[in-house]
């Protein structure tokens, strides 16, 4: 039969790692635990008191457990040699730690490696074979020195690294060795273990690999390439890795997907997750039916998972992980529609287009004084209010916050330079973004206006300068939006395929051709009066060409009532 022994590290909730080594214990497995120098020796002392009632557990040598350091290998050769020496029935021996869990029960695992007596299981690749390195090490970490402590002196680590390259120091690896790396927990045979333990060379490779960076993914996986005859790169043991390469916690709520993995061993297992433990330290013959290890099996929901931790979802954003400018997920999570001009050139343009498409239509939501939400509401969802003030602290946050609150219900609202303009960039940018623009249509309620001709010129000119400035944005090579326009005479000359591809891009109409449109607001007599800004020293030119004869005017005036299309 073959014995199998676990070495088992432990750093912190030693409580849990003598309710697991019991658990392997109770099968017949002995246990060898190497506990970190930096617990205190008083907490120490009652860890080994607690254990002391069973005989199969043993205690090796501290050594100081640093992350990326020698100690972690150290701690490793001393509780393995232990362990061989102890236990001379031993035929494999698998490394742990005390925040993994059995998964299955051990008689399984047992019997899995007795039928592999030669096999040694530890993922072990050349660093031209990886690509979970992180950081940018992955020759360099056998080539260059690593002295000092990746997470306690992080400047002095920079700063020996930048050293080396400038002045091209290069370590060499011992003869024979292929730097190989792979994950810390493995299984190995006795005989592979003890030669790589009793190899007349090994003070020279200990020596070299106290300045390997993380030398606990390199030491066993270069050196078990010597000596095994059999070797299976892969880990029996489950642990998976976010997008920074910090292992990934399992609670309580990961009890049925660890049931799939059909792992032998999970870590690193939250050491407050009773449920965890009290599922799977009991029989679980009847709970999991024996199955080769598939941790490729669940590796699509942690695909996922990285994916939604590190992009999130569209338009939603967190304080915990606040995008940089460029690298958001998407604006905003909805299309929605802007209108420019609309409501300047017909009467009630709002109530029609919510009518004939059912979204929500506001008015400007950046007009300077309130957000014009529809309906005349101050308050919408999401506890948005019409303060200009709050809007204007982040007007991106308003609009991003506007469509996540209502996503699902298409939003439309106005838009015109007479408003806020610092949201110009966002519509720019945003893919959802649907803007129709008709260019000049500010000029209309100024013709409308009961105002001095002096003051009209000089707001004219005002905003002219602000649309320009806008359509340089908006067809800049930036822009991800779609983005439509026509000048005022354009449009006014044939109002009504605009108007009914608008509808059709919106979606929600239940009609196939626009049977009625907006009525059109009383232009006669605008040609003469944009000549006479022309004549003031002001070129409207933005509205297209108005002939002064009123040409314009004669062909509207028919369509001041709502008129059908045949």
């Amino acid at each position: 039969m073959n014995r199998l022994g676990i070495v088992m590290l432990v750093h912190t909730a030693l409580h849990r790692a003598e309710q697991v080594a019991r658990h392997w214990t109770a099968s017949g497995c002995p246990v060898v635990i190497h506990v970190d120098q930096k617990i205190t020796n008083q907490v120490y002392s009652k860890f080994v008191s607690a254990c002391s009632d069973d005989p199969l557990i043993r205690f090796s040598d501290r050594h100081v457990c640093e992350w990326g350091g020698w100690g972690i290998v150290a701690a490793t050769q001393t509780a393995a040699a232990l362990m061989l020496e102890t236990f001379p029935d031993v035929r494999h021996v698998y490394l742990s730690s005390g925040s993994c869990l059995p998964l299955r029960p051990v008689q399984e695992l047992i019997e899995y490696l007795s039928d592999r007596p030669r096999v040694d299981f530890i993922e072990s690749a050349t660093t031209a074979d990886v690509s979970w390195t992180i950081g940018g090490l992955d020759q360099e970490r056998f080539t260059l020195q690593f002295p000092f402590s990746w997470r306690n002196h992080r400047k002095l680590f920079d700063t020996y690294v930048k050293l080396q390259r400038a002045l091209r120091i290069r370590r060499r690896i011992p003869e024979g060795l292929t730097p190989h790396m792979g994950s810390q927990w493995w299984c190995l045979t006795r005989q592979t273990l003890s030669a790589i333990l009793q190899d007349p060379k090994r003070k020279t490779y200990d020596r070299y690999f106290r300045r390997v960076w993380i030398p606990d993914e390199s030491y066993f996986q270069t050196l078990t390439r010597l000596y095994s005859t059999h070797i299976e790169s892969r880990s029996l043991t489950l642990s998976k890795f976010d997008f920074q390469g910090r292992p990934h916690i399992f609670y309580d709520d990961h009890l049925q997907l660890l049931r799939r993995s059909d792992c032998f061993v999970a870590r690193k297992i939250w050491p407050q997750a009773d449920r965890l433990y009290q599922s799977f330290l009991t029989d679980q013959a009847s709970a999991m039916k024996p199955a080769e290890p598939n941790p490729g099996k669940i590796d699509r929901i942690f695909s996922k998972a990285v994916e939604r931790r590190t992009r999130g979802r569209d338009g939603l954003y967190m304080q915990s992980r606040f995008p940089r400018h460029g690298s958001e997920n998407g604006l905003t999570s909805f299309p929605y529609s802007v209108f420019q001009g609309f409501t300047e050139l017909f009467e009630d343009f709002e109530p029609w287009l919510a009518d004939a498409t059912g979204a929500r239509v506001h008015g400007h939501l950046f007009a300077p004084d309130r957000a014009e939400f529809a309906g005349g509401d101050t308050i919408i969802n999401g506890v948005l209010s019409d303060c200009a003030t709050l809007r204007d602290y982040n007007p991106t946050a308003f609009v991003s916050n506007l469509i996540w609150n209502t996503r699902g219900q298409r939003q439309c609202f106005q838009f015109g330079p007479a408003d806020t303009q610092d949201i110009n960039w966002f519509l720019a940018r945003d893919k959802n973004a649907r803007l129709s623009v008709i260019t000049g249509a500010w000029a209309i309620p100024l013709f409308r206006s009961n105002m001095n001709f002096a003051d009209i010129r000089i707001e004219a000119a005002r905003l002219q300068r602000i649309e320009t400035k806008q359509l340089d944005i908006l067809t800049s090579v930036w822009t991800k939006a779609q983005v439509r326009t026509w000048s005022l005479a354009e449009f006014i000359e044939s109002p009504m395929e605009p108007l009914q591809s608008m509808i059709e891009e919106i979606g929600f109409n239940h009609q196939s051709h626009l049977t009625e449109a907006p009525k059109m607001v009383e232009l006669s007599g605008f040609g003469q009066f944009l000549q006479n800004l022309k004549n003031q020293g002001m070129h409207p030119y933005l509205m297209g060409d108005f002939p002064p004869d009123d040409v314009f005017g004669a062909q509207i005036k028919p369509f001041r009532k709502p008129y059908l299309v045949q």
